[in-house]
């Protein structure tokens, strides 16, 4: 059995999904049926999630027109960000997975466990009302988010409203205009309910033409590739900071020389040392005109000294720590990034033979196969 997946960005009604109004092809009865994962007020998650950032942001703000007294209404006004967004995910349609039938239940059913992971998998995308909906002609989730993103905080927020840094932060970054960060993730979400559908002994029915030929394999394959740049761009970072350590480590003995310097100036420059006492004048007289004066320059040459001395000999300390912790990581990043890109090529050896295999048996012996396979599934799923 082959079921379409559909993941459609929706209005966003809140109301509609609450139920609080009762649309034309609702079927009151079967309301009941309908499962309520979360349900916060928008303003409440609002509050959870911005308000640390906002109070810290408003702190550092001299001037009173530059806070910003409710964050939630700074979004709504504003045109750089909607305040949340909604996707629905549907699999099959009302002829093929109708609410009423067996197979509207297995989809339902699909669509809960998928439902319960959504979360874990999206950590930057803050669900805060999502819906199963059973009292229409298909079984259909409605998940509404909020997308976020954490950053230094040098401009604005440290904690803010972004759902292309959302969806970048989770790997997905936008090439054509057809290839956008939304829809890559919304296939890969689509890929992530296919797997549950197998299960279940159905088959995800490529309707539409957005990567279509992509098999499983080359999808995993291409997240792989996705996994490798994030970890070679944080290698490039650490190998930067680990540059600036050393400059810094460069500098310290730079440092060294001017300390050097700094003890021949004491040995050869005239203000450090005592002249001959003229003629005929009194010891207090010399004290105080020229002893005390050199006196206290050394005394505060030696303070300075000192201060600087202590002072770089802990730079240094926790220079070599940090050091030493960054090319250990750098290390262990490099054992990953070559242990996907290994994986990534171990997927591709697959792909060929799974090809090759095709090209001898032809595709008709593969899908029996294949129908075999879900039939077994299915029997053992209905035992």
């Amino acid at each position: 059995m082959e079921r379409s997946i559909s993941a459609n960005m929706g209005k966003g009604c809140i109301n509609h999904n609450e139920r609080k109004f009762i649309a034309k092809n609702v079927d009151s009865e079967r309301t009941k049926d309908n499962i309520v994962y979360c349900n916060e007020d928008i303003k409440d998650a609002y509050h959870k999630l911005f308000d640390e950032a906002l109070e810290k942001y408003n702190a550092k703000q001299k001037r009173n027109d530059r806070k910003i007294k409710d964050y939630y209404e700074k979004i709504v006004s504003g045109k750089q960000e909607k305040p949340f967004h909604e996707v629905i995910f549907q699999i099959g349609d009302c002829h093929n997975m109708n609410s009423k039938t067996p197979d509207g239940k297995y989809a339902a059913e699909i669509l809960d466990e998928f439902m319960k992971g959504f979360q874990k998998r999206n950590p930057n995308l803050y669900v805060f009302s999502a819906h199963l909906h059973m009292d229409e002609a298909t079984p259909h989730l409605h998940i509404d988010f909020i997308p976020f993103i954490e950053t230094d905080g040098k401009r604005g927020l440290s904690k803010r409203v972004s759902l292309k840094s959302a969806l970048g932060a989770q790997g997905f970054y936008g090439g054509t205009r057809s290839d956008t960060e939304w829809n890559q993730w919304t296939y890969s979400e689509k890929c992530k309910l296919a797997e549950i559908m197998k299960e279940y002994g159905i088959e995800w029915e490529h309707k539409g033409n957005h990567e279509k030929h992509l098999s499983v394999l080359e999808y995993e394959k291409k997240m792989r590739a996705q996994e490798v740049k994030k970890l070679e761009d944080k290698i490039d970072d650490k190998e930067y900071e680990l540059r600036v350590i050393q400059r810094r480590i460069s500098e310290y003995s730079e440092g060294e020389i001017e300390l050097s310097n700094l003890s021949h100036r004491l040995d050869e420059e005239k203000e450090y040392h005592l002249e001959e006492p003229p003629t005929l004048m009194s010891a207090k007289n010399y004290y105080a005109k020229f002893a005390l004066p050199v006196v206290n320059l050394l005394k505060e040459t030696a303070k300075k000294l000192a201060v600087e001395y202590y002072r770089a000999i802990s730079a240094y300390h926790n220079l070599s720590i940090e050091n030493r912790e960054l090319k250990n990581e750098n290390a262990r990043l490099r054992k990953d990034n070559k242990f996907l890109s290994i994986e990534r090529e171990e997927m591709q050896k697959e792909i060929n033979a799974f090809r090759k295999l095709q090209s001898i048996l032809g595709r008709g012996e593969i899908r029996r196969i294949f129908e075999d396979y879900k039939n077994r599934k299915r029997s053992e799923y209905q035992r």
